[in-house]
Parts: structure tokens; sequence; C-alpha cells
């Protein structure tokens, strides 16, 4: 969704954030990729979902190796918003 979301733009962006950090593997980079673009406010609204899916269901703290989470947890991101029970990941509201 993150590449969908920029469209033609993103070998662009993806190349110009990658060249000034090592490579971590794909799940990874695109990770730290769209995080660094939450913060910045220019997450395309389609990958905002998909990321706050992803950080319901996973611990990553941008060092470590992702690791799944075992109870619940909500996150939001760019207005997104998704909970994770058990192992199942609901996504509440679309931006």
């Amino acid at each position: 969704m993150l590449a969908a979301g920029f469209g033609d733009r993103w070998k662009r962006e993806f190349a110009s954030w990658a060249a000034e950090r090592p490579t971590r593997g794909s799940l990874r980079d695109g990770w730290d990729i769209a995080r660094d673009l939450a913060e910045r406010q220019a997450l395309p609204l389609i990958a905002a979902a998909e990321l706050a899916e992803r950080e319901a269901a996973w611990r990553y703290d941008g060092v470590a190796v992702p690791r799944p989470r075992r109870f619940i947890a909500v996150r939001t991101v760019a207005g997104a918003s998704a909970l994770h029970v058990a192992g199942r990941v609901w996504l509440l509201r679309r931006p």
C-alpha cells in the first residue's frame, strides 16, 4: 500500500530515504520508512491503515527483529486505528 500510495514517485522517495540508512530487509525497511513518513505527516492515506494494523499485531522498536504481540493492543497511525486481540487484528476506522 505504501508503494501504491506514491505511485510513480515511489522509487525516488524510497531511494532518497534509503541512501542515508543501511538496509535491514524489505519488511523492516518498509516499516521504518512508513513510520518516518507518518512522523512527517507525509504517509499516504492508503498506507496508514496497513501501518496501524502492523503496529497493532507486532512489536518493533526500530532495532530488534519484529515479534508478534500476544495480547491486546490498539494503534493509531495518521487517522487509521487498529485493534489486536489474541492474534486477530481489526481495522477500527479508515482515514
